[in-house]
C-alpha cells in the first residue's frame, strides 16, 4: 500500500551480504571434507613464502587465508569445536584431506624455516588438538612408514609360523636319515 514503509533489520542482523554467505559456505565445506584442519597465524610472510608454504602441503591439505568472524560461523555451522579461541590476529587454516602427519610435518618444518608462521592450534577427526599436540602428530612417522613396520612384523611372524610347522617335519628326516645312515654303517660292517 502507498504509504507502508518496509522496515530492514539494521547491524549484525541485517541481511548478509552475498560474497560473505558463500565465503561461510565455502568454508563450512572445507571443514567438512578435511579430517583435521590446522590454525595458523601467517603475519610477516610474503606472498612469495605462503605459495611456498602452499606447494609444500599440496596433496595432504589446502591453505587459506581466512576472516576470523567467517571462519568462526563456518567452524560453528560445520561442527567444529576448539578453534573460536584462538580465531584472532591474521589466521590462516590448513585444511587436511590427506595424511594429517604428512601435513603437520610440513607445516611445523615451514615454521622452523619461516618462524613468523605461528601454529595456534587444531582439529583432528572432530578433536581439539593445541600446538603441542600437532608438534608430537608431527613427530610421528608417516601412514605408510607405520604400514610397512607393520607388514614388516606381520611377514617376520608368518616366517616363523611356517618355520615352526617345518621344524619338526625337517627334524623328522633328519632323524630318519641319520638312522639309515647308521644301519647302513653297521649292514657294511
Amino acid at each position: 500500500m502507498p504509504g507502508d514503509i518496509d522496515v530492514l533489520p539494521i547491524g549484525r542482523n541485517a541481511m548478509a551480504r552475498p560474497d560473505k554467505t558463500a565465503a561461510v559456505a565455502e568454508l563450512v565445506d572445507e571443514f567438512r571434507q578435511s579430517n583435521a584442519a590446522v590454525l595458523t597465524e601467517y603475519r610477516g610472510l610474503t606472498v612469495a613464502q605462503l605459495k611456498e608454504l602452499r606447494r609444500s602441503l599440496r596433496g595432504n591439505a589446502s591453505y587459506a587465508v581466512v576472516k576470523n568472524t567467517l571462519a568462526t560461523i563456518a567452524a560453528k555451522e560445520a561442527g567444529v569445536e576448539g578453534l573460536d579461541a584462538e580465531l584472532k590476529g591474521p589466521s590462516a587454516i590448513a585444511f587436511v584431506t590427506g595424511d594429517p602427519v604428512e601435513a603437520a610435518k610440513g607445516l611445523r618444518d615451514f615454521a622452523k624455516a619461516n618462524p613468523q608462521l605461528v601454529i595456534k592450534s587444531g582439529v583432528l577427526d572432530g578433536r581439539p588438538l593445541t600446538a603441542a599436540e600437532i608438534s608430537k602428530l608431527a613427530d610421528l612417522e608417516s601412514r605408510e612408514v607405520l604400514l610397512a613396520k607393520a607388514a614388516g612384523a606381520f611377514k617376520a611372524k608368518l616366517f616363523s609360523t611356517a618355520y615352526l610347522f617345518t621344524a619338526p617335519a625337517s627334524k623328522a628326516v633328519r632323524t630318519i636319515e641319520a638312522l639309515r645312515e647308521k644301519q647302513a654303517s653297521q649292514d657294511a660292517a
